[in-house]
């Protein structure tokens, strides 16, 4: 591992209906390469101290998705497959032949489906605390749904702060919680909601059916249960980390950095 801050290159891509996407690219080109992407209501500069923990050899993409960080965007759609579809624009502008895809929460999501879309790109997927919530992302009834989303709609900032105390395990620091979420709170809009309505309505089944990488969950311990082990256990490799919360990318940068580099780039 390194300590040295790295040099980086906000770089853009443009896509269709007005897209434009923004993102950081560190180390040498024809190094192994990893793409970072962000939790939902969050953004690229999360893994800027993560990024700077890795091996120099390695070659990083940050993506900040659409209407997150300093990309924009006017489409209409705001599912799992077309966030996916902006960090592939990426892969594409940086000519990536073979590359692993790390995503946190929502960005695990995406993840797959960026493995599903690049079967010959994607060599690994990885989840940083994702996928293991099954009251967030296996396919949700038409009932719960709307619960949900009637609680974000009522009451956005509600919302949020009930997504940031259920990813708190006992005793994390108010004041860390209350960082998250001023941050996460002050989302875009309307990306915000509707990214969050795509989020609920992923069908995560599916899309695991349709992806043959291997998936590796690095999940908080306090926060895995034994029903999401049971479920999805021989399906991605659940692994559990005491790193913090479930915003531990940002809290525990080291340690995210050797879990990432731990998993190798083949």
């Amino acid at each position: 591992m390194t300590n040295a801050v790295r040099t980086r290159k906000n770089l853009e891509v443009q896509r269709s209906d007005h897209t434009t996407i923004r993102y950081t690219a560190s180390g040498p080109a024809g190094g192994p390469t990893l793409a970072l992407i962000h939790g939902w209501a969050c953004n690229r500069g999360d893994y800027d101290a993560v990024t700077d923990q890795l091996p120099e050899d390695y070659r990083v993409l940050a993506i900040d998705l659409a209407e997150h960080g300093e990309s924009r965007s006017t489409r209409d759609v705001w599912t799992m497959e077309e966030f996916a579809r902006d960090v592939a624009a990426v892969l594409e502008a940086e000519s990536v032949d073979t590359c692993v895809v790390a995503g946190h929460s929502l960005g695990g999501a995406v993840a797959v489906e960026v493995g599903r879309l690049l079967p010959d790109t994607v060599s690994r997927v990885v989840a940083l605390d994702a996928l293991h919530y099954l009251s967030l992302f296996p396919a949700l009834s038409e009932e719960q749904t709307d619960a949900m989303l009637s609680m974000f709609r009522a009451d956005f900032a509600g919302g949020v702060h009930g997504l940031v105390e259920a990813g708190s395990p006992a005793g994390t620091d108010t004041a860390l919680k209350a960082s998250h979420f001023k941050k996460m709170v002050a989302v875009r809009q309307p990306a915000g909601l509707r990214s969050i309505e795509g989020l609920i309505r992923w069908d995560m089944d599916a899309a695991l059916r349709a992806t043959r990488q291997p998936i590796t969950v690095f999940a908080i311990r306090d926060l895995v249960t034994r029903e999401a082990i049971d479920r999805y256990g021989d399906r991605f490799d659940i692994v559990p980390v005491d790193l913090g919360s479930h915003h531990f990318p940002v809290e525990a940068p080291k340690g995210t950095a050797e879990l990432l580099a731990g998993v190798g780039t083949e």
